[in-house]
This record gives C-alpha cells, sequence and structure tokens, in this order.
C-alpha cells in the first residue's frame, strides 16, 4: 500500500493526459482481479486495482463517460483516449476503483489479494504468497469500507 500517512496523496492520469485522478487518502486495499470482466475492460490478462473512499477521489475535469454493461457495474472511461478511469460496483458501495497502471505511484500499490482466482487464465503465474478468492473477495473488501 501507498506510505503509512493517511493524508498521502494518490495522482494518475488517463492516457491522453485530459483526464487526472486525485486521491487525498491512501487507499482502502489494492487487489488483483482475474474476472473476465476485468481482463476486457484493461485489456490485459490481470487487471490491478486500488480501492478508495468515493469521497477522496477527484477526477477532473470530469469523470468521463459512464458504461454499464453488467448490472450493478458502472464504469468511467476518458472521452477522449478511452483510457478506463473507475469502476463501481453496487456491492461495494461508497468504494471506487482505479486501476493501478494509470496511478502515478503504481510502484507503491502492491496488490494484497488476488480475486476471482477461479477465472485465472491457465496459463497465467503469479508466484506469490498472498490469499486467494475463488470468486469475489467483496466479504474482504467490503469490510475495508466500515
Amino acid at each position: 500500500m501507498a506510505k503509512d500517512d493517511e493524508t498521502a496523496v494518490i495522482t494518475g492520469r488517463c492516457y491522453c493526459g485530459r483526464t487526472t485522478i486525485t486521491a487525498t487518502q491512501k487507499p482502502l486495499a489494492v487487489a488483483y482481479c482475474h474476472c473476465s470482466d476485468c481482463r476486457r475492460v484493461t485489456g490485459a490478462p490481470v487487471a490491478a486495482f486500488a480501492a478508495f473512499d468515493d469521497q477522496a477521489v477527484t477526477l477532473s475535469p470530469d469523470d468521463g463517460r459512464e458504461v454499464t454493461a453488467n448490472p450493478g457495474v458502472k464504469r468511467t472511461f476518458c472521452t477522449t483516449c478511452g483510457s478506463p478511469l473507475t469502476g463501481r460496483y453496487g456491492y461495494l458501495p461508497g468504494q471506487v476503483y482505479i486501476a493501478i497502471g494509470i496511478l502515478d505511484q503504481a510502484d507503491d500499490l502492491a496488490p494484497q489479494l488476488h480475486a476471482h482466482d477461479g477465472q485465472r487464465l491457465n496459463w497465467l503465474h503469479i508466484d506469490d504468497d498472498l490469499e486467494r478468492f475463488a470468486a469475489s473477495s467483496r466479504s474482504r473488501l467490503g469490510d475495508k469500507a466500515e
């Protein structure tokens, strides 16, 4: 995770730089996600996201274009370059998920768990000792919001 300072500022930007991200608190959690939905939205064989308190995150000049392809999941994208910006999940209220790859402090945000490991691509092997959830890790991530 980010530095122990609760007021650490996390910054980021989309690919073209039009949309900037500022989080005024460190992440609640950082996780890999192996689900097919996250793979499609990132274009990567595994996604890695930082979860923040929704109130701590500002996107400028705006939140981008909202897309809902699956019930209970709202994602936003830069209106210029299409970079994925945020993910919000109905079952994790008050939290916003931001892909680590667009954050300037990505090197300081090591994942703490694997979500949807049951959907992991067979050829992908990440050798770590992190907790793995076959399906959603909502029980663990939901606790972070309380």
